[in-house]
């Protein structure tokens, strides 16, 4: 018979198995101490992937640069003639050239298009090139001295490409993409929408497990086929008396966790991430008129900063003046709800005296 003294007891060791989260240290790939510094974006395939295959990235994506160039811009007589004989890759217009390189600068972290020019030095075209094939050149004091073309002879001055980077930090040479910081979510929703896909499926097509009275590979084989055709096309199977016993092995009610509220979590945290409000793409059912005012308002300021950068790259490389127009605006109307709350509350206690009541 064992022993049962309870002084036996003892306890595991788990000291190394937990460990807490953290995050890499990180340092920028600014110049070093070589001649020449180079940057090329060799990630440039998956992120554009992320793009195509992911609908709420693109959504994102693209209602950023819509709002920043989809009402298109203003400027003098002069310049307004200029920018309409550009043309891109023959069907372009400079608005869609603008907008389609902030949404190559969203995907990649930067966003190239060579500036050509008639034998006179007249700004004439702007062409978008693939961001995977540039390489940024810069010195050891960390100016751009070039772009090269990956694969070709191609070599370009730095006055001879429009270059646009999303969030350049310290000394880096390059951009940062949008998709790299939200690459995490995107797994985590699409892990849990494939896993109750899954479960779904096994709600109408249940796992079951068929005991067969025979051990004769082929006629276990021409079963298989048999009951896999009858439990995918929902026909009824006819099966002698007592050659097979089945169960259905379905998983009980309420036996597994509910992924709706993660998923919807998830997603409210990638567009929180993205910084576009759920509004702006059509969601946000949940949000109160005044939440969706603030949050809209908040947008406002996003797609000002925008369009200020862009306004400032384009005097800067291209020596050309313009205002991008903003959408639309709700700052009056707020201001306006405002005044109208400060007038229905009362400003000091002597308003609500009562007064000129007489005393008998």
């Amino acid at each position: 018979m064992p022993e049962t003294d309870i002084g036996s007891a003892d306890y595991g060791d788990k000291e190394g198995t937990i460990t807490d989260f953290s995050v890499d240290s990180a340092t920028t790939d600014g110049p070093q101490d070589a001649k020449e510094t180079t940057y090329i974006n060799s990630n440039w395939s998956n992120q554009f992937g992320y793009y195509k295959k992911i609908p709420e990235l693109k959504t994102a994506i693209d209602a950023l640069a819509r709002w920043t160039i989809g009402k298109g811009f203003k400027s003098n007589e002069i310049t307004e003639i200029t920018l309409s004989s550009i043309k891109g890759w023959g069907k372009d217009t400079f608005n869609t050239i603008l907008e389609n390189q902030t949404r190559v600068a969203k995907i990649s972290g930067d966003s190239y298009a060579e500036i050509i020019r008639d034998n006179e030095g007249n700004f004439i075209n702007l062409k978008p090139l693939d961001p995977g094939k540039i390489k940024i050149v810069a010195n050891k004091q960390g100016l751009i001295i070039k772009y090269k073309e990956s694969g070709t002879k191609n070599t370009w001055e730095p006055e001879e490409i429009f270059h646009l980077s999303r969030n350049r930090t310290a000394d880096e040479i390059h951009g940062e993409s949008l998709i790299d910081a939200v690459e995490e979510i995107i797994l985590m929703r699409n892990e849990a929408m494939a896993d109750y896909k899954k479960l779904l499926h096994r709600n109408v097509f249940p796992i079951i497990k068929w005991q067969l009275d025979t051990d004769n590979t082929t006629e276990i084989a021409e079963f298989k086929v048999k009951a896999d055709k009858a439990s995918t096309q929902g026909e009824n199977i006819f099966i002698p008396k007592g050659a097979v016993d089945a169960d259905v092995l379905a998983v009980p009610t309420n036996a597994t966790l509910n992924p709706l509220p993660w998923i919807d979590r998830l997603n409210s945290y990638f567009y929180q991430a993205a910084g576009v409000p759920m509004i702006i793409v059509g969601g946000g059912e949940e949000i109160t008129e005044a939440s969706a005012k603030i949050a809209y308002l908040a947008w406002e300021q996003t797609v000002e900063e925008e369009q200020l950068y862009i306004e400032e790259q384009v005097l800067a490389q291209l020596n050309l003046e313009i205002e991008l127009e903003f959408p639309a605006t709700l700052q009056n109307e707020l201001l306006s709800d405002t005044g109208k709350s400060e007038t229905m509350q009362a400003a000091t206690p002597e308003d609500t005296a009562v007064t000129n009541v007489g005393v008998q």
